[in-house]
């Protein structure tokens, strides 16, 4: 019998009936365990917050499938030399959809000006069409790629960025250090979708913000060190950027005196964009396990030097 170690410890009670029951459905023999010896342990089903940092014991261990969708906070670690599976959850990427087309549609119609209008203002100007809006997609993966479809589909004229070169329907995809100027270069409205690596680091900083048209609005569901901080703030007291709303930060929770909280043109948002649901998850980890027991290929598979 295949035993699978749940190395996630506060995830438990989500995953206790839905991944064996996601086994089962395909017809997978396996024990999903809380502790078990490393030597006996063909799968890890993880979470980078686990207390299992030494994967050096798990000599058996053919793949460790994470339950989270980034993976800079493991990928590193010199003892996992087993192959490696980020989460992509159909459940995480429709929540992301609905998040950024949520608030896509918020700043394109201007809504908080009639949601919040204490002086009874009234304004009867009308926002522009969604094709008059040019909003760019930073990250062109399994989230960026959804979300910027759903934008077209509402007919946003969509430019993607992704660091390598990606072909994505209806959307004009551009990559490399130039194709990031282009993209940014009168964009409205910007979405940051990349993962977290070095090179991605404050890819949204003084230089960038500048290209974007003025008053755009950027929207970050991504990782906080995208952006630079301070950077942003400057480009929010000129009037350069008119809105950022924000999902993520560089330390979560966000600190009660961060500036962010106090700017009247920024909306936080705390980490609640995208969560991976247990339903759904479990199936994506169990499909994983029945492709590693007939020997195919492994979804989602991180690959190491690119750091996801």
């Amino acid at each position: 019998m295949t035993t699978i170690l749940f190395a996630a410890p506060k995830l438990w009670d989500d995953y206790a009936k839905t991944l064996p029951k996601a086994l089962a459905d395909l017809g997978v023999t396996g024990e999903v365990v809380l502790e078990a010896a490393p030597e006996t342990v063909d799968y890890i089903v993880y979470a980078p917050s686990a207390p299992l940092q030494d994967f050096s014991p798990f000599t058996r261990c053919k793949a460790v499938l994470s339950l989270w969708a980034g993976v800079e906070r493991i990928v590193g670690n010199p003892t996992l030399t087993q192959p490696l599976c980020r989460m992509v959850d159909p459940g995480l990427t429709e929540g992301m959809v609905e998040w950024v087309v949520g608030h896509v549609l918020r700043h394109h119609l201007g809504m908080d000006r009639h949601i919040v209008n204490p002086g009874h203002v009234w304004d009867a100007t009308c926002p522009p069409l969604a094709r008059e809006r040019p909003v760019t997609m930073l990250g062109l993966g399994a989230l960026g790629t959804a979300c910027a479809q759903a934008l077209v589909a509402l007919n946003f004229p969509v430019t993607g960025w992704s660091r390598r070169p990606k072909d994505v329907a209806g959307v004009r995809c551009l990559s490399g250090g130039d194709g990031l100027r282009t993209a940014l270069s009168g964009a409205q409205i910007v979405v940051t979708l990349l993962p977290k690596t070095p090179e991605t680091e404050n890819t949204l900083n003084e230089e960038t913000l500048a290209l974007m048209a003025r008053g755009a609005v950027v929207l970050n569901p991504g990782r906080g060190p995208l952006i630079d901080d301070a950077a942003l703030l400057a480009a929010l007291d000129s009037g350069q950027i008119g809105h950022a709303t924000l999902d993520v930060f560089r330390t979560e929770p966000l600190p009660q005196n961060h500036p962010f909280w106090a700017h009247p043109r920024v909306t936080v948002t705390p980490h609640i964009a995208a969560d991976t649901r247990a339903s759904s998850a479990a199936r994506v980890i169990a499909e994983n396990i029945r492709r590693g027991q007939a020997k195919e290929p492994l979804l989602h598979l991180v690959d190491r030097r690119a750091g996801y």
